[in-house]
């Protein structure tokens, strides 16, 4: 049975350094919630401070509404996936995948059923005998996964689940993973440093910094509403262009009434002609790079301007867009571009008057 998590005010001093400064994060029952950062912002602390693996220095973990501070990890009541899989060598896969039940004493002869479910559940039927070290990586984790499921845990805990998996293999196990949750149900909470994985699986992400929660939200708001300027760079690609006396650098939108950074995705734009109505700016090209979906460019806006990121159709010519070519990109959808306030970054906004006249 899922249950809900809380961290109140949660903090780590390990080694005389404060680790965690006071985590406070909500996850609903059956919810799947990543900690996204780059390394030491504290993510794989506060997953290991909810597995009980670190002792926290301060605020409490609960489980529905009960302090777990005082239990050990084996209490708890959880399922952990780690990075390296954690296999036994000398084990089946059948005995890998029993071995919790084993543990927890249950009866031998209930044990098989539940390999054999969590084996089909991970989509790795009839492989009971096998040994684990004719396994592919794709499948250890799977195994790795089936093992933490098995008692039916009300919290599921994944430490950079993906991390040694090559690129195409991780992709499909971020859809796979999702599949599974979903099945199941069970509260999980990820650790990684992918950005396309974390909005993958989750239905919720939280960025962390510094020992400290930056922003938690959706994929979507996350992308689209970033609250401070460092979880926009952090989250996908982003070009911050300032906002000032109502204007917005280089583009001559007007009514802009805040001062700030305005965050444009580099699919926000898209090629100009003289007659376009949309704000533009005209750019030089500095590289193009065919991607598959799209063309990525960095294009030169000029003196005392970051270069920007552009996205733009993989049907565009390839002669419009070659280094050193003039081209003039048009904001696609003005009124809808998100602006961090400098005077309170923490507090998402949006640019709300007219921003189609152009200079």
């Amino acid at each position: 049975m899922s249950v809900a998590l809380s961290l109140e005010d949660v903090r780590v001093h390990l080694g005389g350094n404060e680790i965690l400064c006071g985590v406070s994060l909500d996850i609903q029952p059956g919810e799947f919630v990543t900690l996204l950062g780059p390394s030491g912002s504290g993510k794989t602390t506060t997953l290991n401070v909810i597995a009980g693996l670190v002792e926290n220095s301060g605020g409490r973990v609960l489980f529905d509404g009960e302090s777990v501070d005082k239990r050990p990890s084996h209490a708890r009541d959880i399922g952990l996936v780690f990075q390296s899989y954690a296999l036994f060598p000398h084990m089946t896969v059948g005995e890998n995948v029993a071995f919790p039940l084993r543990t927890r004493k249950v009866p031998k002869a209930e044990r098989a059923p539940i390999v054999d479910r969590m084996l089909d559940l991970v989509q790795l039927p009839g492989t009971t005998k096998r040994k684990v070290a004719s396994l592919s990586g794709g499948q250890q984790q799977r195994i790795a996964l089936a093992r933490a499921l098995s008692p039916s845990p009300s919290v599921l805990l994944l430490d950079e689940p993906m991390a040694a998996l090559d690129k195409q293999l991780r992709e499909a196990m971020q859809i796979e993973l999702k599949r599974i949750h979903e099945e199941v149900g069970v509260t999980t909470i990820a650790v990684t440093h992918d950005q396309t994985e974390a909005m993958t699986m989750s239905n919720r992400v939280a960025i962390m910094r510094d020992g400290l929660l930056e922003q938690i939200g959706t994929p979507e708001e996350l992308y689209q509403q970033p609250a401070t300027l460092f979880a926009a760079r952090f989250l996908g690609e982003a070009n911050l262009i300032p906002v000032a006396d109502g204007r917005l650098e280089g583009f001559g939108c007007e009514g802009a009434k805040r001062v700030g950074t305005a965050v444009l995705r580099p699919e926000d734009f898209a090629p100009a002609d003289a007659d376009s109505a949309m704000p533009a700016v005209t750019v030089k090209v500095i590289t193009a790079s065919y991607q598959g979906n799209r063309y990525r460019l960095d294009v030169d806006r000029g003196p005392g301007c970051e270069p920007m990121i552009v996205s733009l159709p993989p049907t565009t010519e390839p002669a419009m867009i070659a280094p050193g070519a003039e081209l003039r990109l048009g904001l696609r959808e003005p009124r809808k571009v998100h602006v961090v306030e400098e005077a309170a970054a923490s507090e998402p906004s949006v640019i709300d008057a007219d921003l189609v006249a152009q200079t």
